[in-house]
């Protein structure tokens, strides 16, 4: 019964090699990617993530706590949209990158199966499982 408890505690501690692995097959999967189209897409796409994470980072920061007054809360609002914008063009410039690599309904395609596949990650953690 114990090995089973902890094989089961194991089961829920959440890895991000393995997110991205079962991410990325379910995109290739749902996007119809050839192995080629995979090999020169994901590579950027964990590019473009590595520089999102510092700028979420940031936007949470902001979040958590309502500032003080209201010069506080107009600033705090400012450098969230200013952040927002900067992830926006980001994207954007990945995205453009993406479609010199493969053609832009394959990028279409890979936008709307991570999304997805997003959503049914979020579904899982509520309901106490991963994914």
């Amino acid at each position: 019964m114990m090995f089973t408890i902890m094989v089961n505690a194991q089961e829920r501690k959440f890895s991000p090699e393995k997110f991205n692995a079962d991410m990325e097959a379910f995109i290739t999967k749902e996007a119809n990617l050839t192995p080629q189209e995979a090999a020169k897409l994901f590579p950027l796409m964990r590019e473009m993530r590595d520089k999102q994470r510092p700028l979420y980072d940031k936007m949470h920061r902001i979040g958590p706590n309502k500032p003080a007054d209201d010069a506080a809360c107009k600033q705090a609002i400012t450098e969230y949209d200013k952040l927002n914008v900067e992830l926006r063009q980001l994207e954007s410039t990945y995205h453009k990158k993406m479609m010199q690599q493969i053609p832009a309904s394959k990028v279409f395609d890979v936008l709307r199966a991570e999304h997805r596949f997003h959503r049914q990650a979020m579904k899982g953690w509520r309901k106490g499982r991963p994914q």
